[in-house]
């Protein structure tokens, strides 16, 4: 059988790509998703009895796209379709599923899967989790080529992870080795690329261009440092981030937590006279108990180094039904106090874009440049779709340091009552709580805000 297929010399290059894990993209109407479609079909007859994964982030997505391009494309002589397995068959043994992770435990349904090509379509629309998992089940003990090829536009929860791992290592069509001996590629498809697109709907350049800035920047230019969804646009590197160098010890000094099994994020900030906030220390962990979380924190305070206050969300300072006490009295018992902050998450991100605008007199916020955390996921953080106010959850890995940020500024830029402290109130058994597992500074700070108690 003789199979008519033209495809683009991007398409051709992606095709032809050897590498362990392929990234294909850039910009929209580049033809990527084509580009998968007939790669698979290709790698299928090639090696016969192979077995491939193509994904897309939820099932409509994948009926919408790659299941119809499909069904259009592969010859019905050599090709059928299971709609109730969603898996494609070819008489020489082959098969395709097409499969979905709408949420990232949906990936260990493949926990058993082996196959020897995986496919992602809109890869930045996963979680590294959901990638580095499913990755694993490239494997199989026949000689076919084991690979990842994977394809997208820039934006979404996985954009910040898709950059650093494809597109920031090296120029874009040059291989290189990345973590494991695993070779990768990031081969860049334009719109301009796709003769035939451009050829069918030479509109579509026109409503590309006639979007906003921002996003014709990353659907039509394929620009991966400014993508569609991101919440801190504000956020720029040559003003925020700044070399290191001695605080000076008169500064009021915090530590901000968010803490959790899965991670403790630490930021160390100091606030200047002229009220410029500088994050100047950050310790991030997974996997510590609340003992060797207070122990980290205490190591890496120098001697001396005078804590103003340490802000941590509500949640911390619930009871447990095991022990009745709750995490912040936990804490306190191995030396660390905190000071309540609010988790009020709306205003507490409108907090951050307030110390990182620039008014005129410069920036408020900047970054110690060996903080590298809060640098790379304060950018990194995208707007929840169903409340365009507040940052998405996921990926949930990089929203522990930002969290940690909001909870100081939702604490430094709240206004205080200057005559609190000259009068008196009634406090509520709450307010006696948070008192008395305040240190110092929190103890002033809540008599400042409520007054001095009855």
């Amino acid at each position: 059988m003789r199979l008519d297929i033209k495809v683009t010399k991007k398409q051709k290059r992606f095709i032809d790509a050897r590498e362990n894990e392929v990234l294909f993209g850039g910009a929209a109407g580049g033809g990527k998703s084509y580009g998968q479609i007939v790669d698979a079909l290709l790698f299928a007859l090639k090696y016969p009895g192979s077995k491939q994964l193509i994904l897309r982030r939820t099932f409509s997505e994948l009926d919408k796209s790659l299941i119809r391009t499909s069904l259009s494309m592969y010859p019905k002589e050599i090709y059928t379709f299971n709609s109730s397995t969603h898996t494609g068959r070819f008489k020489n043994g082959s098969c395709i599923d097409f499969g979905y992770c709408a949420n990232e435990n949906d990936v260990y349904q493949y926990q058993s899967a082996e196959y020897d090509c995986i496919r992602f379509d809109e890869l930045t629309h996963f979680t590294e989790m959901q990638y580095v998992y499913l990755i694993s089940r490239v494997r199989g003990a026949n000689a076919f080529p084991k690979q990842i090829k994977s394809s997208t536009n820039p934006g979404g929860v996985g954009h910040s992870w898709v950059k650093s791992r494809f597109v920031d290592p090296s120029p874009s069509g040059e291989s290189f080795i990345g973590e494991g001996e695993m070779s990768r590629v990031f081969l860049p498809s334009l719109l301009k690329d796709n003769d035939f697109l451009n050829k069918r709907d030479p509109n579509y350049r026109l409503r590309l261009e006639a979007l906003p800035e921002r996003e014709k920047k990353a659907l039509l230019y394929g620009d991966w440092n400014i993508f569609e969804g991101q919440y801190f646009t504000e956020f720029s590197t040559s003003k925020h981030v700044c070399e290191p160098f001695e605080i000076p010890a008169s500064w009021r000094k915090y530590r901000t937590i968010d803490y959790g099994l899965d991670r403790l994020a630490v930021l160390w900030i100091a606030v200047a006279p002229d009220g410029r906030v500088y994050v100047y220390r950050e310790y991030c962990e997974s996997a510590l108990p609340i003992s060797a979380a207070a122990k980290a924190i205490s190591e890496r305070t120098p001697i001396g180094e005078d804590i103003y206050a340490t802000l941590a969300p509500p949640d911390l300072f619930s009871r447990t039904q095991e022990s009745g006490k709750t995490k912040a009295l936990i804490f306190q018992e191995f030396g660390v106090t905190f000071t309540k902050t609010s988790n009020d998450r709306e205003c507490g991100w409108l907090a951050i874009k307030e110390l990182l605008c620039d008014t005129g007199r410069g920036v408020r916020l900047q970054i110690f440049k060996n903080c590298t955390e809060i640098i790379k996921c304060l950018p990194a953080l995208n707007i929840d779709r169903i409340r365009p106010t507040d940052c998405a959850n996921e990926p949930h890995e990089i929203t522990h340091a930002p969290d940690a940020l909001r909870g100081f500024a939702i604490f430094h830029t709240r206004p205080n009552d200057s005559t609190a402290s000259t009068k008196r109130s009634r406090w509520t058994r709450d307010m006696w709580e948070d008192y008395y597992t305040a240190d110092e500074g929190g103890k002033k700070y809540l008599k400042q805000k409520y007054g001095e108690p009855q």
